[in-house]
């Protein structure tokens, strides 16, 4: 089916971000595999070409273009390119939009101009050595000392943890209150006491520097508070669903270009004295994940064009994150299959494809997670 949710600007944008991943990323991006992170200069290239802070306001250096069509695309085009080392999703889709609404203009005055060019690589510090999904478990603490907090506790598993500069960090301001009790604060790289802990080593997405991070005796200005004091709650419910967008489109993607090079792979490898695209079961095998694939990629076009208006709820959310991610990972494991021997390699692009993905129904809530707030929304 021909899609319909982009104009002829987004069709261009997405020619940019190609050719940027073709000049900037796909020659690197091999060696920052075996580095463990990825390269400040692409960062700042990202900055130059324009594909970072493409919703921030014009006056601090961003694209002024709220339209999450754009973010959907970078997605896309960073998934096919198996470029999931460069975070830009997160920098744009995640850690952005908490700077832009909640940031006072004087924050957004020092750390938007940055974050834009690239010079300012950025991270949000939720997950805990004991909590993951649920907030109520964070222990790290910010107690009130007058004129500045006094930050202790770790984090981990922190995308970008290595490189980010500017780390939003969810912490416990008040005893009492469970979730609720929990504010941001931004950290800045150079603060003392605060340390960066293991670039942690996963199975996949090896060029994401994943790091535990360390708050000891930090001093953090009260003018970091990023929103309301113990409100950050009900921020991170209020932009869960764009984060769990741009997992889901990322999902959906990736599917569709597993399917697309197992294609190729059935039609000319041969078996049995024909191509394993004659044999019966291959033809079904791809008949089901093409119809699956074809499914998923209307509810989730459906779901870009109500978020970009402003209108897909947390619930429908949840549905894309957890569906769009559980069919990439059954479609990862099935074209690994069908590609045999082979597909256990790792210079095929289906076995990398199998380990990077396998993160995708994990973080930014788990699929039990999702079922639960769709459950929830069911039967109260």
């Amino acid at each position: 089916m021909k899609r319909q949710i982009f104009t002829e600007d987004h069709d261009a944008f997405r020619e940019t971000v190609r050719t940027f991943l073709a000049k900037e990323v796909t020659p690197y991006y091999e060696q920052w595999e075996r580095d463990g992170i990825v390269s400040r200069a692409a960062w700042r290239a990202a900055g130059r070409q324009g594909l970072l802070g493409l919703a921030v306001p014009e006056e601090y250096g961003g694209g002024g273009e709220p339209d999450f069509r754009y973010s959907a695309v970078l997605a896309e085009e960073f998934t096919r390119a198996g470029a999931a080392g460069l975070a830009v999703g997160l920098h744009n889709d995640i850690i952005g939009p908490y700077l832009t609404s909640l940031g006072t203009d004087a924050q957004k005055r020092r750390w938007l101009p940055g974050f834009c060019t690239g010079e300012t690589v950025t991270a949000i510090a939720m997950t805990e050595p004991g909590a993951g999904s649920d907030l109520q478990g964070i222990r790290t603490t910010a107690e009130d000392h007058g004129d500045h907090w006094i930050l202790n506790g770790s984090k981990t598993f922190i995308s970008n943890g290595i490189l980010a500069d500017l780390v939003i960090v969810v912490a416990r301001t008040t005893p009492e209150g469970g979730a609720h009790g929990l504010s941001l604060l931004v950290v800045e790289r150079g603060t003392d006491g605060f340390e960066r802990g293991r670039n942690l080593d996963k199975i996949g997405q090896k060029s994401q520097d994943t790091a535990e991070l360390f708050f000891h005796d930090v001093r953090v200005p009260k003018e970091n508070l990023l929103g309301d004091l113990n409100g950050a709650f009900g921020h991170l419910m209020t932009h869960l669903a764009q984060e769990r967008m741009g997992i889901a489109v990322a999902g959906i993607a990736a599917a569709e270009h597993l399917l697309e090079i197992t294609t190729q792979y059935v039609k000319e490898r041969e078996a049995f004295g024909r191509p394993l695209a004659k044999l019966q079961h291959v033809r079904f095998e791809m008949a089901e994940m093409a119809t699956e694939c074809a499914v998923t990629r209307a509810f989730l076009d459906r779901c870009i064009v109500d978020h970009t208006a402003g209108e897909l709820d947390a619930v429908h959310a949840s549905m894309a994150k957890w569906w769009a991610t559980e069919l990439q990972k059954r479609v990862a494991d099935r074209c690994l299959q069908l590609h045999g021997g082979y597909g256990y390699m790792t210079e095929y692009r289906v076995a990398k494809a199998f380990t990077d993905g396998r993160i995708q129904t994990i973080y930014g809530g788990t699929t039990e997670i999702m079922k639960e707030i769709i459950g929830r929304s069911l039967l109260g």
